[in-house]
């Protein structure tokens, strides 16, 4: 009699379902901090200046796969603690975010605008990245700053930093429009609508064209809050979007009413018009009567 009836089928079926639940409960909790985040991406964008290699080797990563980006694991691996590197949707942010700061034009950087330091003296933002985390070279098993995901340790400057979504990049896009170097307010609220329809694979693969556009445009993005939020995207994405549409359309109000404001305060000469003409009358009226 045959027995094969009784042999188990494989349980991956049953392991992926009991995996799945937790995965986003997971990745909310292992969401770096602002401060923290902030630590990363000037460490990265401070190497990505400096080093034509590591520039190079991150920049390759853009729109990949985690499996297929050996080459970066090097300089972003290490700021992962044990726990968020068992997060796909972690790892896929830090990997994400570090590429994209390195394709940026090399004058673009946080390094470059900062200015070159003295020999032997390190840029201010990468001080404020080592304290938060030790060189990976020098401590590679060592995830910088603490494990436990708190603020403890983390650099009170990047603390204070306020954190801009992506809607105010975009905002900042279609102002610098009307300077005629920046977006045009339909595509853009056109994109950043597109956006917030994606799930987390099509956040990822949208990103460097929306990185390119933005910064093409010399527009700033907070990496580092882009960071929280691609961490955050399963779980907490109703809430980020609408973050983002807010931030978005409350610039554009803002920077409308602060021209109106400063269209008050100074009127110009089309708007007095009108008092040239009526001193002109006066003066003709004058001349009239004395005549």
């Amino acid at each position: 009699m045959s027995t094969t009836a009784a042999i188990p089928g494989p349980a991956k079926p049953a392991d992926d379902r009991s995996r799945g639940p937790k995965e986003p409960a997971l990745t909310l909790a292992l969401t770096p901090s602002l401060g923290r985040a902030r630590a990363f991406t000037a460490r990265i964008d401070q190497r990505s200046h400096d080093d034509p290699g590591v520039r190079a080797a991150l920049r390759r990563g853009v729109g990949k796969d985690l499996d297929a980006v050996p080459f970066m694991h090097r300089y972003v691996a290490s700021w992962l603690t044990d726990e968020q590197a068992r997060s796909r949707d972690v790892q896929r942010a830090f990997y994400t975010v570090a590429s994209l700061i390195a394709a940026q034009r090399r004058d673009q950087y946080v390094a470059a605008k900062a200015g070159t330091p003295t020999k032997g003296e390190p840029p201010k933002e990468e001080q404020r990245a080592d304290e938060a985390a030790p060189d990976a070279r020098s401590t590679p098993a060592a995830p910088p700053g603490p494990a436990d995901g708190t603020d403890d340790g983390e650099p009170a400057a990047a603390k204070r930093v306020p954190a801009r979504s992506l809607g105010h990049a975009f905002a900042d896009g279609v102002l610098k429009g009307g300077q005629g170097a920046g977006l045009r307010e339909a595509s853009a609220e056109t994109r950043l609508n597109l956006l917030t329809r994606q799930s987390v694979d099509g956040l990822h693969r949208h990103l460097p064209g929306v990185a390119r556009q933005l910064r093409g445009s010399d527009v700033e993005i907070d990496w580092a809050q882009l960071l929280v939020d691609l961490c955050q995207w399963r779980r907490r994405s109703g809430t980020i979007k609408r973050i983002w549409l807010q931030d978005y359309h409350r610039a554009l109000q803002k920077d409308g009413e602060r021209r109106a404001r400063e269209h008050d305060e100074n009127p110009t000469d089309d708007d007095q018009g009108e008092t040239p003409g009526a001193d002109s009358a006066d003066s003709a009226g004058g001349s009239d009567s004395g005549a």
